[in-house]
């Protein structure tokens, strides 16, 4: 069951009435994540048939539900739930393979040999056992630490088999089931900072030597002390630039009424608006059952009613067009009769969009002239001392104090008077730099 397999774009232009039927009509899916011991009740059952049409297992598939003691398997309950979503057409996604957190006791005793091997039997077993029904791994999940270190987190796989271990999983993963999307997953990454920077250079990492990654998961847990960023559309568009797919994996958005129905609409539209944001998952069906239950993070309350953040969502889905997904990204078709080199022009201007005392996020906004043109080039004269460590939606090349950034495969051609743009996070000082040129070939 390949990713985007059971999508089918609409044939209809009247609005879904259904989360997953309005995700559908924008070629994406809607999910959420499904516990075994609750499709039992006909009201959970009930709205997760209606609503959804991808599902995660939320605790059935990780590696003390499935191998509680060394080479003994345990599928009965994640069976349950991937044979429910097939008899719904329903894609499925894996969570997760390898993971510090509910381990059983005895990974963590093994010396570095026989954990590697563990970790090789574990993946092997779980992905050949639903080889061909499940979409989508979460291959490693929540590797890096949290704060500003961009260091990856202490576990038994980091500490024994060093941070190579990473890139084992993924290889290990491809040689097992080869159409699956192997992913990698983290939380507290939804915006620009140092941990989703660590990610993003190990993904970039990846891409460049050919270790097989194919999407990075953004779980998306919200509330009042760690709120829906401002770059956060933007740092999907970074990552999406790599040529990664990236997916809101686990999204739950503390609050009520008004507040929370604008939160979650901001999310839904950074998804929508880049082409590889392939689809959006809420961890759980109902807040009752949520892991954050006293903070009604979900869609539906605790008797199943759409709340007002619902209706947002739904909205959403159904207003207006989006840049359809596609893997790999779209590149906009040439003139048919491409301007010569040297033909048309170009502006460009710069905005900060967050600073703290060592750095910067921004974004530059490229816009073509009086005439088409196929290609940019942008150059920026930054201040002493300053460098871009990472650079999304472009490609960049840096002499000196002068960092040039050319059109990615995506953006390159515009037409007379339309504009792209990309963005930068700058260490070193938080004094702009200058843009000092726009040309076009």
């Amino acid at each position: 069951m390949a990713l985007g397999g059971m999508v089918a774009l609409a044939g209809s232009a009247e609005a879904a009435t259904t989360l997953g039927a309005a995700a559908t009509a924008k070629g994406r899916y809607f999910g959420t994540a499904v516990a075994n011991n609750r499709l039992g009740e006909t009201d959970y059952v009930n709205t997760l048939n209606a609503e959804f049409n991808s599902v995660t297992p939320e605790n059935e598939m990780k590696w003390d539900a499935v191998e509680p003691s060394r080479g003994s398997f345990n599928f009965a309950a994640a069976d349950r739930i991937v044979n429910h979503a097939k008899s719904r057409s329903m894609q499925v996604r894996g969570h997760t393979l390898v993971w510090h957190s509910q381990l059983p006791s005895w990974v963590g005793s093994l010396g570095a040999d026989e954990l590697r091997k563990a970790m090789t039997t574990h993946i092997t077993e779980v992905m050949t056992h639903y080889k061909g029904q499940i979409a989508a791994w979460d291959v490693v999940n929540e590797a890096f630490q949290d704060g500003t270190s961009g260091a990856r987190r202490n576990s038994p796989f980091q500490d024994k088999l060093g941070a190579g271990y990473i890139e084992e999983a993924f290889k290990i993963a491809r040689s097992v089931d080869p159409a699956a999307k192997l992913c990698y997953n983290d939380y507290n990454t939804d915006g620009i900072n140092a941990k989703s920077t660590a990610v993003y250079n190990m993904v970039k990492d990846f891409k460049a030597r050919g270790v097989p990654i194919d999407c990075v998961g953004f779980q998306g847990h919200f509330n009042s002390n760690s709120p829906v960023t401002a770059d956060f559309q933007q740092n999907l568009e970074r990552f999406a630039a790599l040529g990664v797919d990236v997916q809101l994996t686990e999204l739950d958005i503390e609050g009520s009424g008004s507040e929370q129905a604008a939160n979650y609409e901001k999310v839904v539209k950074g998804c929508l608006a880049v082409s590889r944001c392939t689809g959006i998952t809420v961890w759980g069906v109902t807040d009752k059952y949520s892991w954050r239950s006293s903070g009604t993070p979900l869609l539906f309350d605790g008797n199943y009613q759409k709340k007002p953040a619902y209706t947002a969502v739904l909205d959403v889905l159904n207003g207006g067009t989006t840049t359809p997904p596609t893997s790999p990204p779209p590149s906009t078709q040439p003139p048919t009769s491409p301007p010569p080199a040297g033909s048309g022009s170009c502006t460009a201007s710069l905005r900060t969009d967050s600073s703290w005392s060592g750095g910067y996020n921004a974004t530059v906004t490229v816009k073509a002239g009086s005439a088409a043109i196929g290609r940019w080039t942008v150059t920026l004269t930054m201040p002493s001392g300053q460098t871009v460590v990472s650079l999304w939606n472009g490609v960049t090349s840096t002499s000196g104090n002068t960092v040039t950034v050319k059109n990615a495969a995506h953006n390159g051609s515009l037409a007379a008077g339309a504009s792209t743009s990309f963005g930068f996070t700058a260490n070193g000082g938080s004094t702009a730099p200058a843009v000092t040129g726009c040309s076009v070939s």
